[in-house]
């Protein structure tokens, strides 16, 4: 997600940092999110520092070597901390990562720097919730273990009652507190990153838009999707195979964290040719950020930013436009209009694209016939430039759509919403207030 940094400029945090300030009310800002980790391949990440590009760390160098994103990642925090009255901490990944604690500034590391009270959040839908719990605080060590003042579970399906005992046990056996259960709830999905959440979101309309979304192997940016989801009369299904084109009416090719790879995977899978026949036969096609760019002639990375220097890969074909990698990130939150819809988004990329005389005007990108592009992140939660381009593909697919009163922006809150009532009636708020007012035990 793109944010205004302290100078004007563009910068990059997470979208679940992005979420949570605006589910409290607060202007999402670098010092939520000062360092973020995104994954580049299964040993190395790509580093971003107070929102702007650091570059490339490996596992091994994660593990041993991190002074200087703990230095960024304190300083953010006692920099929140002297203009709120409350700082919520979220770790990552789990409290008990023992081989990284040396170094840790995420989880234990950023409790201790703060002398922060603990809450240890565990998912009951995985299975072996308390064991984690009892496992985890067992790792810990004493200093540690002293910030830790109780736990929630999460994500609970069926009578919380059934749930006394265990609850009693684990609270005799570690001296700390169940503070609540979380149920489940089905229809609650917010804002979440990358792939962890990728599903089908479907309508119960017979004649709904049918929009395939292919599954790329390193999508990014999913949630640009999000949106369409909530549309009764269009049906959304991310697919992976080229047989899942069958009676879709539109194409989407969504963000990726690596086009030249994903492109080859297309057409490893048949994908690019089933896609290729689709856009012939008429029927729309629509490319965000990565997905323009494998759309156009060809995609360059001379320097490497992606991945190996020089690798060239020829595109779909399908838009005059081509693309170069660069090292320098894009970071922008644009604006503009279409069909006289206004429309925002943000722009998030290394990819320099130039759009060729053969594309017709369109908000950050270009569109030709029945095939639409653009590198702005986001734009479909734009709710009037949204039911347009859904009309246009409506008629393109010779397929009936009536237009609907969504907002996107309402649906939002009213999920945020839900999740707070939740919190309000589930957990134990009068000691969790406590630990807020009270600070780290002594």
């Amino acid at each position: 997600m793109v944010v205004a940094g302290p100078n004007g400029e563009g910068a990059e945090i997470g979208r679940a940092q992005w979420v949570q300030a605006v589910a409290a009310n607060a202007t999402p800002e670098v010092a939520m999110n000062p360092v973020l980790l995104k994954p580049g391949s299964d040993l190395q990440s790509h580093v971003v520092v107070n929102g702007q590009p650091a570059g490339v760390l490996g596992a091994h160098e994660f593990a041993l070597s991190r002074t200087e994103l703990q230095e960024a990642a304190f300083a953010a925090f006692d920099d929140l901390r002297s203009r709120f009255d409350v700082v919520i901490a979220e770790g990552a990944g789990s409290p008990a990562e023992i081989n990284l604690r040396a170094g840790d500034f995420v989880n234990m590391g950023l409790a201790q720097h703060a002398k922060m009270p603990v809450i240890v959040v565990g998912d009951i839908d995985r299975g072996g919730v308390y064991a984690a719990f009892h496992g985890t605080l067992d790792l810990l060590s004493a200093a540690d273990q002293r910030l830790v003042r109780g736990f929630v579970i999460n994500k609970f399906r069926g009578d919380e009652s059934l749930l006394a005992p265990a609850n009693a046990e684990i609270s005799r056996r570690t001296g700390r507190p169940i503070l609540g259960v979380l149920p489940w709830q089905a229809d609650l999905w917010l804002d979440s990153e990358d792939a962890l959440d990728v599903a089908v979101r479907g309508s119960t309309e017979i004649n709904a838009l049918q929009v395939a979304v292919v599954r790329l192997p390193r999508i990014s940016n999913f949630t640009d999707l999000d949106a369409l989801g909530l549309e009764p009369d269009v049906d959304v299904r991310f697919i992976s195979r080229s047989s899942d084109l069958i009676g879709a009416d539109v194409v989407v090719l969504p963000g990726t964290r690596s086009t030249i790879s994903d492109l080859a995977w297309l057409r490893q899978r048949g994908l690019a040719d089933a896609i290729a026949e689709h856009a012939n036969r008429g029927l729309p096609v629509l490319g965000i950020c990565g997905g323009m760019q494998m759309l156009g002639h060809s995609i360059s990375d001379p320097a490497g930013a992606e991945g190996s220097p020089g690798a060239r890969e020829t595109g779909l074909g399908l838009l005059d436009l081509t693309t170069t990698f660069g090292p320098e990130k894009q970071l922008n939150l644009p604006t503009g209009a279409w069909h006289e819809a206004v429309v925002s988004g943000y722009e998030i990329h290394h990819g320099k694209v130039e759009v060729g005389p053969g594309c017709e005007p369109f908000p950050g990108g270009g569109s030709s016939g029945n095939v639409f592009a653009t590198m702005w992140h986001g734009c479909l939660e734009s709710d009037k430039f949204r039911h347009a381009l859904l009309a246009e593909f409506a008629n393109l697919a010779a397929r009936p759509w009536e237009r609907s009163d969504v907002s996107f922006g309402q649906a939002r809150e009213a999920r945020l919403d839900t999740l707070a009532d939740l919190v309000d009636e589930r957990l134990d708020m009068a000691a969790i207030e406590d630990l807020i007012s009270a600070g780290a035990p002594g």
